[in-house]
């Protein structure tokens, strides 16, 4: 199991895929710590 309590994290979502911000709540349930968060779209 991969322990994240204390690690920083940058988070790129998509925006017809999985959104940053949902990705960035499940790092942070892990007690990650999330510095920046981004929802691109890729064409």
């Amino acid at each position: 199991m991969v322990q994240l309590k204390g690690k920083k994290a940058i988070v790129i979502g998509e925006r017809d895929g999985v959104q940053g911000p949902s990705i960035a709540e499940c790092l942070l349930s892990a007690q990650a710590q999330v510095v920046l968060v981004q929802t691109q779209c890729f064409v």
